[in-house]
């Protein structure tokens, strides 16, 4: 799946544009799930660059949509990939993808909901669970939170220490048996299978163990801090 050119980056998504989307959305909804999961690998490039979600309205059925809150975000490669671990630690580490693919990994199948409604049923997540790379870093006794930081430069998210511990938190290297894409987030992102999607930050960067449990971006703006799932 391709990625908006720089040329195209943070253009923004006119009304028409959403209507005539909305109009195909429909289309496949009556046709069935091969167009509708078409139109959600044609939509890719807008969604990216559509911070208001708008495109999430159309109705494309189980699959994926792809957007962010800061329009297009520039892709880092395996190479150039690293995740930090910061804050209130006693052992702070830097971890290149490499780093992260050496440790132990742990493998799961969740379905993965937006709070905004759409679903992907029996998601394959692959990757390292949180709680190991918290104790490998050792909180500190005035440690509370975790807040995970995107490389986009503006997305983040809070868990509570023992939120971030659970076993269904990870940092996810794998998605249906292969790297995780740029558009799903990679190379690394967080999953938390218990949580509504807005939990699981794509594009990671940080993970800084805090003092407090302070709002997150969507949290800041209404959205549950806890983010547990209703079912």
């Amino acid at each position: 799946m391709t990625d908006p050119s720089a040329a195209d980056a943070g253009a923004p998504v006119g009304r028409r544009v959403v209507l005539g989307l909305l109009g195909l959305g429909a289309v496949g909804v009556v046709t069935g799930g091969a167009v509708q999961d078409g139109l959600s690998r044609l939509l890719a490039p807008i969604q990216l660059r559509d911070p208001t979600g708008l495109t999430s309205l159309i109705p494309l059925g189980d699959t994926w949509r792809y957007y962010s809150v800061t329009g297009a975000v520039e892709p880092r490669d395996a190479a150039s990939y690293t995740l930090a671990v910061t804050g209130l630690v006693d052992e702070p580490a830097t971890y290149s993808l490499a780093d992260l693919e050496a440790l132990p990994q742990t493998s799961f199948v969740r379905t993965f909901y937006c709070i905004t409604g759409w679903r992907v049923p029996d998601v394959p997540w692959t990757g390292v669970r949180v709680a190991d790379l918290l104790d490998a870093a050792g909180p500190t006794s005035d440690a509370v939170g975790v807040r995970f930081r995107s490389f986009d430069g503006t997305y983040s998210v809070n868990m509570t220490l023992a939120q971030a511990r659970a076993r269904d938190v990870v940092v996810t290297l794998q998605m249906y048996g292969e790297p995780v894409t740029h558009d799903h987030g990679g190379p690394a992102r967080v999953h938390a299978g218990s949580m509504y999607g807005y939990k699981g930050t794509k594009w990671l960067s940080e993970i800084e163990v805090t003092p407090d449990n302070a709002p997150g971006y969507w949290e800041d703006r209404g959205y549950p801090l806890d983010g547990y799932l209703d079912e």
